[in-house]
């Protein structure tokens, strides 16, 4: 495989795999609530229940996750692990790509599933033999945030915000910063009685409302979103008796198609331990990235 191929790869692995994982930490269930107060409550309205479920959901602090992710014919994917939030994210997950370029792609660097580790100043991705065997017998890529936010402008700085700084809650928060919710009704998520709210959000403003970008930076995002062609994204998720996320699906249209992410939550206040992999075992993506050039991330991600 030529280098520039492994250039593409390893950036669309980062960009994608850093979305996996904000994804999953978007929202947060379980059937256990085992940091939770168990209590029967009645909310008087979804914003009232919607608050209740942050901050429970906040408090569990870590959890396994479960979720699938599919983008148009991009890539469908999924990822299977654990991760932590309460002093910053860290945990590990399992990806597989299952159908898609992102697939094909995976496949010609050596393999279609891969290991994510997340610590709170960067990720981690363990790529194939293949990829060591071009680069020093080195299989991890590691991926710094603050350089995933010089890729791509206002969206990369955006993604680096989102994970240095979102929280399993995140899903919540969308829903309440929509100023457009309904009570669905009452179903059974993986044998566990639970609500169903829904509402749509306005991605643009969701970002002046939950992150700290500058207004520069904010409005390069913009203009890349409506290039991507997202203007709102549709969200649902599911609480269980103890104000704790069961299940979260958002879905969007996009320029290269329709984007649908659902996620299932389990095992509250599971311990997580993630260490970065060996140094001598490790490529530093912005080295990787040196002979490239500036890249611009948006293109990767959705093409």
């Amino acid at each position: 495989m030529k280098s520039t191929t492994v250039r593409r790869v390893t950036l669309s692995v980062a960009v994608v795999t850093a979305l996996a994982g904000v994804a999953a930490c978007g929202s947060k269930d379980s059937a256990k609530g085992d940091k939770a107060v168990g209590k029967s409550v009645t909310h008087v309205s979804p914003l009232a229940a919607l608050r209740s479920a942050e901050k429970s959901t906040d408090k569990a602090e870590s959890a396994k996750v479960r979720s699938t992710t599919s983008i148009g014919d991009t890539m469908s994917m999924t990822a299977d692990g654990a991760l932590a939030w309460g002093d910053g994210l860290k945990g590990n997950l399992t990806i597989t790509y299952t159908g898609g370029k992102m697939a094909d792609a995976m496949r010609k660097a050596g393999t279609t599933s891969m290991e994510a580790r997340y610590l709170p100043d960067a990720y981690y991705a363990k790529m194939s033999e293949k990829f060591a065997q071009q680069f020093g017998g080195k299989h991890w890529i590691r991926y710094a945030y603050d350089d995933l936010a010089k890729l791509g402008g206002g969206s990369g700085a955006y993604l680096q915000d989102q994970m240095k700084n979102t929280t399993p809650n995140q899903s919540v928060k969308l829903l309440l910063a929509s100023g457009d919710v309904k009570k669905v009704g009452e179903e059974k998520i993986s044998g566990v009685d639970a609500t169903h709210y829904s509402g749509t959000v306005n991605v643009a403003d969701l970002a002046d409302k939950n992150s700290n970008l500058t207004a520069d930076q904010l409005a390069g995002l913009k203009k890349q979103l409506s290039q991507a062609g997202v203007t709102t994204e549709t969200v649902d998720i599911w609480v269980n008796g103890q104000d704790l996320l069961v299940k979260k699906v958002e879905k969007a249209d996009m320029a290269t198609g329709a984007m649908t992410s659902t996620a299932y939550y389990s095992d509250y206040g599971v311990k997580v331990s993630a260490e970065a992999p060996p140094a001598a075992d490790t490529k530093d993506f912005k080295d990787l990235m040196k002979s490239s050039g500036t890249v611009a991330g948006s293109s990767t991600t959705t093409s």
